[in-house]
């Protein structure tokens, strides 16, 4: 085929692709294009290739620039880096940023900037593409020389990095590792530089120290430590609060180290130039916010564990690692009831706790039971050795009874009625337990001469020591009556009798027995001491105050003889008293107080009275010269009286009222009869045999046990949470 031919045939190529899509021409717009067979098939080649799309930038991100500025304080130097640039790829890109720097932190647009370390550098991912702007808080220590200082600092990969230095010191001799100083300047005892460095490697940055603050930095620090550690012995622990006043006298220290007691956890560390705190291995590292300051002082609180009870405890206290010098003082105090032993150790010795230190003093919540002051040495740690023998609490008394009287009356057919009154000093003991015998019940419960009632429960019966509203602030009285149903009396025979089990100590008990006078009795056994045995004792023991019955002593008082009163009473002047005043005291013949004791003066005519108060004394004022007589009346004593002058000057008696004997007379009201062993008994009326059977639970009014029969008195001393008892062996008349 010829050249025509191709072209006739691209001609009709050429008007199938355009005639479809477009109408025909005329004629006369037909054109004609020859092509060659090589053209003809380059055109087809590119026809067939697919298209390209838009060509990717060669790098994801780019920094255009970084603005520098630094400051350097004392041993550190400290700037903010401003970096600028672009990131070029869409999506999140990785923008390395600086290589074997410190920072303190990193925001963008004000927000906090997340970084990754990658290879001893800092990256950031950041989204594109579109431009961004840092800043990084950058940190450096100085590296001090003979006469000169310096730091390293770390230049971004920036396209342009500017530097400006603030040092300190004028006419510093600045000089760059690598960069170029553009501008320099002095004002208020600074200097100011100005450069432009190296991207993308380090520089160092050196000036001199001539004219500069930081010389002092580079001196040794030099500190005097006074350490003051009290030591808390507790149920199960050991506690230790350390003062540390340390004194600054060259440097600045910009940390402090104390050695810690193996053992022990630190609880807390506290003082207003603490920054912050760090323990590891045993060393408890403190960075000081203020290093200039002169004086520092440091709480710390230790804690360790212990066995409980007694121990053996071998500690020592902290101790400050670099101090030039060491004085301290250890004060022990311990919770609890226990006896401590503590060792002394070379350079310790032991010192009044008077004089430790006023601080030491205001930390402890104990008595301190032992103190040492010690100066430490080169190298020594100082410790103690402690012994701790621990003792079991012991219960405070709430409540004693000084002095409990039980009077019980037996029927023949076995009914007993017993009423106990008890002399009290009650803190806050709000009930009595009472333990009565098997089958007894309370018939009525007296506080302070008013009513009050019982409470059961399952241990025991409580008669209450306190009402509503009374607290008392001295001595007063608690008393009860019980019935109790026994066994029938038979023409002889045994009589167990038992007082009940009371749970506060009682300093005496005292108690008479009223029994069938048709029976003799005798006691055979129990754990009391027969009232005639005890009186035959006192008696012989103030035989001699006894025999000074007729002759008085009185102090100041010309021709009047000394000597004992007639009732066993003593006088003498009283020091320190008013005039025309008679001050006195009761007591038993063991030398007890007596209260309740009714004592009567009888002068010139006029009587009047006065009742020993807890103490057993009593007062009467306004006296007139002349003669008088005192007599002293108890029931269950002998009464006794005394007759002397009385004159312008105080004086002082003493009463000694002995024990009542069985054969003493009694006065009694009601139908109860007088008491005289030599008379035939009489039995007590029906009405006290069926009190048992009247009485329903507590009466409203008081039960008086009347005094009917034969009497028996026993007594017993200093009873505690115990039963009073007694055996006695009858037989009918």
């Amino acid at each position: 085929m010829g050249t025509k031919t191709f072209a006739v045939i691209a001609v009709l190529i050429a008007f199938a692709r355009t005639g479809a899509a477009q109408p025909p021409r005329p004629a006369d717009s037909l054109r004609t294009v020859t092509l060659a067979v090589s053209e003809y098939n380059r055109l087809i080649d590119l026809a067939r290739q697919p298209a390209q799309g838009p060509s990717l930038p060669p790098v994801p991100a780019v920094l255009s620039s970084a603005d520098l500025r630094v400051r350097v304080d004392r041993e550190t130097a400290r700037g903010v880096f401003n970096l600028a640039g672009d990131v070029l790829r869409d999506g999140f890109s990785r923008v390395t940023l600086l290589s074997g720097a410190t920072l303190v932190g990193a925001s963008a647009a004000g927000q906090p900037l997340p970084l990754v370390a990658e290879g001893g550098g800092h990256v950031a991912v950041l989204p594109g593409p579109g431009p961004f702007s840092l800043a990084l808080e950058w940190g450096a220590p100085l590296v001090f020389s003979p006469g000169r200082a310096s730091f390293t600092l770390p230049v971004p990969p920036s396209g342009t990095a500017r530097a400006t230095f603030d040092l300190p010191g004028e006419q510093a001799d600045v000089r760059l590792s690598a960069g170029l100083i553009t501008r320099r300047s002095t004002a208020g005892g600074r200097t100011i530089v100005e450069a432009t460095l190296d991207p993308g490697g380090p520089t160092q940055v050196s000036w001199s120290m001539r004219d500069s603050a930081p010389v002092a930095a580079a001196r040794e620090a030099r500190t005097l430590a006074d350490v003051y550690t009290l030591v808390t012995l507790d149920d199960s622990d050991v506690r230790m609060v350390t003062l540390v006043d340390l004194t600054v006298v060259q440097g600045e220290p910009r940390t402090t180290a104390l050695r810690l007691p193996a053992g022990y956890e630190v609880t807390s560390v506290s003082g207003s130039t603490v920054e912050s705190s760090d323990t590891r291995d045993g060393t408890l590292t403190l960075t000081l916010s203020d290093p200039s300051a002169r004086r520092h002082q440091i709480l710390v609180s230790l804690e360790r564990p212990h066995a409980g009870g007694s121990f053996s405890l071998d500690t020592a206290v902290p101790a400050l690692v670099d101090a030039g010098r060491e004085r301290g003082e250890i004060a022990i105090e311990g919770v609890g009831t226990l006896e401590l032993a503590a060792e002394e150790r070379e350079g310790m010795h032991r010192i009044d706790v008077k004089e430790l230190n006023a601080a030491l003093q205001s930390l402890s919540a104990l008595p301190i039971l032992s103190a040492f002051r010690y100066q430490r040495g080169a190298g020594a740690a100082p410790a103690v050795k402690l012994d701790v023998k621990r003792f079991a609490d012991a219960g405070v008394l709430a409540a004693v009874a000084e002095r409990a009287y039980a009077t019980t009356l037996v029927t023949s057919e076995g009914r007993a009625l017993t009423e106990i009154t008890l002399w009290i000093q009650n803190r806050a003991q709000p009930f009595l337990k009472v333990m009565l015998p098997e089958g007894a019940t309370i018939a009525s419960v007296e506080i302070d001469g008013q009513p009050a009632k019982p409470v059961s429960g399952p241990d025991g019966t409580r008669v209450p020591l306190l009402r509503p509203g009374f607290r008392p602030k001295g001595q007063y009285t608690v008393s009860f009556v019980y019935l109790h149903a026994g066994t029938r009396f038979a023409r002889k025979g045994d009589l167990q009798m038992t007082l009940p089990q009371m749970d506060i100590p009682v300093g005496i008990v005292e108690w008479e027995t009223f029994v069938p006078g048709n029976y003799s009795v005798r006691a055979t056994g129990g754990n009391v001491i027969d009232a005639r045995t005890a009186l035959a004792a006192s008696l012989e023991k103030n035989a001699e105050e006894a025999a000074q019955v007729a002759t008085y002593r009185v102090s100041g008082s010309a021709g009047v003889a000394g000597g004992a009163g007639v009732g066993g009473g003593v006088l003498n002047s009283a020091i320190g008293a008013e005039a025309h005043q008679i001050r006195g005291r009761v007591v038993d013949p063991g030398g007890s107080v007596l209260p309740g004791v009714t004592v009567a003066l009888a002068s010139g005519g006029a009587r009047r009275s006065a009742v020993t108060r807890a103490d057993g004394s009593f007062v009467f004022s306004g006296v007139p010269s002349g003669p008088v007589t005192l007599t002293a009346e108890l029931m269950g004593f002998f009464p006794q009286s005394m007759s002397f002058v009385a004159t312008d000057a105080a004086q002082q008696v003493t009463f000694v009222l002995p024990l009542a004997g069985v054969s003493e007379a009694l006065t009694v009201s009601g139908q109860s009869p007088k008491v005289d062993d030599s008379k035939t008994p009489v039995e007590p009326p029906q009405n006290i045999i069926n009190l048992q059977r009247r009485a329903a639970g507590v009466l409203p009014v008081r039960i008086d046990v009347p005094r009917a029969g034969t009497s028996h008195r026993f007594i017993r001393p200093l009873v505690v949470d115990q039963e009073t008892t007694v055996t006695m062996r009858y037989k009918r008349r």
